[in-house]
C-alpha cells in the first residue's frame, strides 16, 4: 500500500503535472518523500544588516535597509538596463536590472523603504547590486525567517519560476502537510545517548531553521541517521555471512614454515606479517573469510596472497587467483609459478587464450586435486571449471569484479564457501572503505619493502619539453625504458588536449633512433598484447599510451613515467599511473607535464603528487576535491545515495554512527527487542529503496 510520502508531486499545490514532469527530469524527484529530502545546500543569513558605507565587494550576499529615491531606464534595445538609486543615512548605491524590467517597475514604489539583498560589486566609485531581492520594509516582523534556505535548482526550472525561492514556497506547503506524518526512526536510547533531536524537528529545522544552533542539530541528526542505516545494512550482511557461512578450517602452516626457512627471496615487512596473521586468524576460525587487502603498488600484496595460498594448500585445499586482464593473469602466473615450483606445487594458467587441449588437462587436474593453484581471468568463472576442494579464492583489483562474479567463485565448493581474499592497489580513505566495503574485513599494507627507492616526482611546464626529452635520452642510454601517457586518442579541440597520435608522431621525430610502442583502448586485444609484450621484452624503449596501462604489467626496467596534460587527470589516476614505474632496483621518476595556466584544484593535485608518495594521503586529498561519487563511480553501494552526509567532511559522524550500529547489533542481532521496533520497521519499509534506509517513508 502506498503511503503519504509515496504521493506523486503532481498533486502538490504550486506544482501540477507540467512542472512535476520538469522536476522529475531535472532533479530526479517524483514523490513527496523525495522532495522533502531535497535539502538546501546553504542558507542566507538575514540576521545582519549592512550600512552602505560598510559594503565591500569581497562580501558574499548582504542586505541593506534604505529608501528607493529614483528609478531610471538607461540604454537602448538589448543593452537597456534599469537603475534604482538606493539611499540610507551613510550614502547611496545603485540597484541594477537587465531583465524583467517592466515587471520590476510595476512592483517598486519610488520613495518607499525596502530591504535590498544581493551580491555587492564596485563600479567606478559606487557600489551596485545586480538583480537584488527587494522586500518592503513594512513586512519585517519578528517571525520573519532569518535563515533562508538556498535549494539546488537548474536553469530550466528557474525559467518556470522554480528558482530557490520558488522551491522554498512549494516546500513550505509540503512541510505543513508532512509534519504530522513524519515518524521517528531511531530508538529512544540512541536519541538520548547522542543528544539527537527528533526526526520531525530535524526535517522542519533543515528547511526553515529557527536559529544557527537548531540548524546544526538538524544537520547532525540527519547525517547520523543516514550513516547509521547504511552501516547497519553492511554490518548485518557481515554478521549473516560470519554467523551463517561456515568456512573450511585451514590451519596447517607446515608449507608456510618450509617456504620461510628455505625459499623466501626477501624479508617480509612488518605490515605484510601483520596482514598474514589477520588472514590466518580468519582461515582457521571455522567462519568464512571475506578480507580486502589494500596496499600501494609494490607493497607486496601478491606475496601475502601466496603465503595465504600455502596455508590453504598445506591444509588440503586448492587456491585460485582471478585477475581482470590476460596481461595481469600472465604476470601473476609467471611470478607465482616460480615460487610454486620451489615448493613442489603444481600451478596452471587459464585464460581466453588457453588452447582446448590444455584446458582439458587443467580441468582433469583440478578435479583430481593434483593442481594446487589456478590463475586466470573471467575464464575461471565458467561452469566447466570445477575443483576437488577450492579453499581460497584470491581476487585482484576488486573494483573490476562485481558481487555476482564473486558469488560464482563461492559456488565452486559444494561443502564450504571458499575463503575470499580481495586485493586492491587503489588506496581508499577509511571513511569510504567503511561505506563501500563495510561487509568486508579490511587489512592495510602501509609500508614498502626495504631497499625500494621512492619514485621522484616533478612537475614541468610545456615550455620545459626539450629538457625533458634530453632526460629521456639519458635514461634510455642507461638501458632504461620510458612510458609517455596521453589523456585521449583523438584530438578534442574543445578540451585543447594533445592527442595521442600527434604525440606519437612527435616522439618518433624526436627519437628516430629508438623503437617505440603505442597502446590505446581502441586497439584489438591481440594488438594490445603484442605491443605490451614488445615493451616487456625490451624490444621497444618508449611506450606511448593512454590510461589503458593504469592497471598493467610489471616492467622492472621502466624507470620513467611522463604524464602529458597531467592537469586533466584525477589524483588517484595519477597515482596509479606513477605506480607503473619504480618496480626495479634503479631510481625511478614521474614527470607531470602541464600548461602554465592551472585551476586551483589542478594545482592542488599536482602539488600533492610532487609532495607525497603515500597513496592514502593522496586518496584523502582526492576525496576532498572530488567527492565520493566521482571517486568510486556513482553505482557503488551506499555512496551515491547519501542525501545530506558527506564522506569527505563527516568522518567523525560516520565513526559514531557505525559504532552505534555495531553496539545495537551486538545486543540484538535480529532486531527483535521491542525498543528496536522502530529500526526494524524502517528497514522493512525501506527495502524498496535498497540502499538508504534513512529515507522518509
Amino acid at each position: 500500500m502506498l503511503g503519504f510520502f509515496d504521493t506523486k508531486i503532481d498533486f502538490l499545490k504550486g506544482v501540477g503535472p507540467q512542472k512535476a514532469q520538469l522536476i522529475n527530469k531535472e532533479l530526479n524527484i517524483f514523490t513527496y518523500g523525495e522532495l522533502l529530502q531535497h535539502y538546501p545546500f546553504r542558507y542566507e543569513d538575514r540576521t545582519k544588516f549592512y550600512k552602505i558605507n560598510q559594503l565591500d565587494s569581497d562580501l558574499d550576499h548582504v542586505q541593506v535597509m534604505g529608501r528607493l529615491v529614483k528609478l531610471e531606464s538607461i540604454g537602448e534595445g538589448r543593452r537597456k538596463r534599469l537603475v534604482g538609486y538606493f539611499r540610507d543615512e551613510t550614502g547611496e548605491m545603485e540597484l541594477t536590472w537587465f531583465k524583467g524590467i517592466q515587471w520590476v517597475v510595476k512592483k517598486l514604489v519610488v520613495g518607499a523603504a525596502y530591504i535590498a539583498f544581493g551580491k555587492p560589486s564596485l563600479y567606478g566609485r559606487k557600489y551596485s547590486i545586480p538583480h537584488p531581492e527587494m522586500e518592503p520594509l513594512t513586512t519585517v516582523k519578528e517571525e520573519r525567517n532569518l535563515f533562508q534556505p538556498v535549494y539546488p535548482t537548474t536553469e530550466k526550472l528557474k525559467n518556470r519560476y522554480l528558482d530557490s525561492k520558488g522551491i522554498s514556497k512549494v516546500m513550505e506547503g509540503l512541510l505543513a502537510a508532512s509534519l504530522p506524518q513524519i515518524q521517528e526512526t531511531l530508538p529512544t536510547d540512541i536519541l538520548l545517548q547522542f543528544n539527537l533531536i527528533s526526526k520531525k524537528q530535524a526535517i522542519k529545522e533543515i528547511h526553515f531553521p529557527s536559529d544557527q544552533e537548531l540548524l546544526t542539530k538538524a544537520r547532525f541528526r540527519l547525517k547520523f541517521e543516514e550513516f547509521f542505516f547504511v552501516q547497519l545494512r553492511l554490518l548485518k550482511l557481515k554478521l549473516t555471512r560470519t554467523e551463517k557461512s561456515r568456512g573450511q578450517v585451514l590451519a596447517d602452516t607446515s608449507l608456510l614454515t618450509q617456504f620461510y626457512q628455505d625459499h623466501i627471496p626477501f624479508a617480509l615487512t612488518g605490515a605484510q606479517i601483520r596482514v598474514i596473521k589477520e588472514a590466518y586468524m580468519d582461515m582457521k576460525s571455522g567462519k568464512q573469510m571475506n578480507r580486502l587487502i589494500q596496499g600501494d603498488v609494490g607493497s607486496g600484496k601478491t606475496m601475502v596472497a601466496f603465503i595465504c595460498a600455502l596455508i590453504a594448500i598445506g591444509s588440503g585445499a586448492q587456491t585460485c587467483l582471478m585477475a581482470p586482464t590476460e596481461i595481469l593473469a600472465n604476470q601473476h602466473f609467471e611470478g607465482l609459478k616460480a615460487f610454486g615450483d620451489m615448493m613442489g606445487l603444481k600451478t596452471a594458467l587459464l585464460t581466453g587464450s588457453t588452447k582446448k587441449s590444455q584446458r582439458k588437462i587443467i580441468h582433469e587436474m583440478l578435479l583430481s586435486g593434483e593442481l594446487h593453484i589456478l590463475i586466470g581471468t573471467h575464464a575461471l568463472l565458467e561452469d566447466i571449471v570445477q575443483f576437488k576442494n577450492l579453499g581460497l579464492a584470491i581476487v585482484d583489483e576488486q573494483h573490476r569484479f562485481g558481487v555476482a562474479q564473486r558469488a560464482k567463485l563461492w559456488a565452486k565448493n559444494k561443502d564450504f564457501i571458499p575463503h575470499v581474499l580481495v586485493m586492491t592497489a587503489t588506496p581508499i580513505p577509511r571513511t569510504l572503505a567503511m561505506t563501500l566495503y563495510g561487509d568486508l574485513d579490511i587489512s592495510v599494507i602501509d609500508e614498502l619493502p626495504a631497499g625500494r627507492k621512492p619514485i621522484q616526482t616533478v612537475h614541468r611546464y610545456d615550455s620545459n619539453r626539450l629538457k625533458v626529452f634530453g632526460f629521456i635520452k639519458k635514461e634510455i642510454e642507461l638501458g632504461r625504458q620510458v612510458y609517455i601517457v596521453y589523456p585521449l586518442i583523438e584530438e578534442n579541440e574543445k578540451l585543447d588536449l594533445k592527442s595521442l597520435m600527434d604525440g606519437y608522431e612527435s616522439i618518433c621525430r624526436a627519437f628516430p633512433q629508438y623503437p617505440i610502442s603505442i597502446l590505446h583502448g581502441a586497439m584489438k586485444p591481440a594488438d594490445k598484447d603484442f605491443e605490451m609484450q614488445r615493451f616487456v621484452k625490451g624490444e621497444t624503449k618508449i611506450m606511448v599510451a593512454t590510461t589503458v596501462i593504469e592497471v598493467g604489467v610489471n616492467v622492472p626496467n621502466a624507470s620513467v613515467m611522463i604524464i602529458e596534460n597531467a592537469e586533466r587527470f584525477g589524483l588517484s589516476q595519477l597515482h596509479q599511473l606513477r605506480g607503473r614505474v619504480g618496480r626495479g632496483a634503479e631510481q625511478s621518476y614521474c614527470i607531470l607535464m602541464s600548461k602554465y595556466e592551472l585551476s586551483k584544484d589542478s594545482r592542488i593535485r599536482l602539488d600533492t603528487m610532487v609532495r607525497t608518495n603515500d597513496g592514502f594521503e593522496i586518496a584523502d586529498v582526492d576525496l576532498k576535491l572530488r567527492g565520493p561519487g566521482d571517486l568510486m563511480g556513482t553505482q557503488q553501494s551506499g555512496v551515491a545515495d547519501l542525501l545530506i552526509a558527506d564522506l569527505s567532511k563527516d568522518a567523525p559522524i560516520l565513526t559514531i554512527a557505525r559504532d552505534a550500529a555495531q553496539n545495537l547489533l551486538a545486543e540484538d542481532p535480529d532486531l527483535v527487542h521491542p525498543k528496536n521496533a522502530l529500526v526494524l520497521r524502517q528497514i522493512k519499509n525501506q527495502k524498496k529503496h535498497q540502499i538508504n534506509w534513512s529515507r522518509i517513508s
